[in-house]
């Protein structure tokens, strides 16, 4: 089943998202399996990192800029080049394995949206298997 979520960001910043990943697995039926939660966006990511401590999305941000500064000597005409490289660094999607009808993560495990060139209206879909 392919499920399909609308959200708005903020100019820069991890959405957590894992609510809507459940809700998914539980709507789909699929008690043994696993899913796949996908970004169609160039300038924002998925990511599964801490839910336990909200300094370290902070810190995650923090690291991004400093990784992929903005620079006037980027070509793309858009000015968001910093954007796109953070987005290709960490991903556009994350695979989770289900079994008894939850997500397999970690205890201090979520599931993030990335973004990294908001605010904007964006939209990720989690795609739910059984097997």
């Amino acid at each position: 089943m392919l499920f399909n979520f609308q959200l708005s960001t903020p100019a820069e910043g991890m959405v957590n998202i894992t609510p809507e990943v459940k809700e998914a697995i539980k709507e789909s039926g699929v008690m043994e399996g696993f899913c796949v939660v996908y970004c169609p966006h160039t300038t924002a990511a998925i990511t599964i990192n801490e839910n336990a401590d909200p300094d370290v999305q902070v810190d995650f941000l923090k690291g991004m800029r400093d990784a992929f500064p903005d620079s006037d000597k980027f070509a793309h005409a858009e000015g968001n080049s910093d954007a796109h490289l953070k987005s290709s660094s960490v991903g556009a999607s994350e695979f989770i394995i289900v079994t008894g009808g939850q997500l397999l993560l970690g205890q201090w495990q979520g599931i993030y949206f990335c973004e990294f060139d908001g605010p904007r209206n964006r939209k990720f879909y989690v795609k739910v298997m059984g097997g």
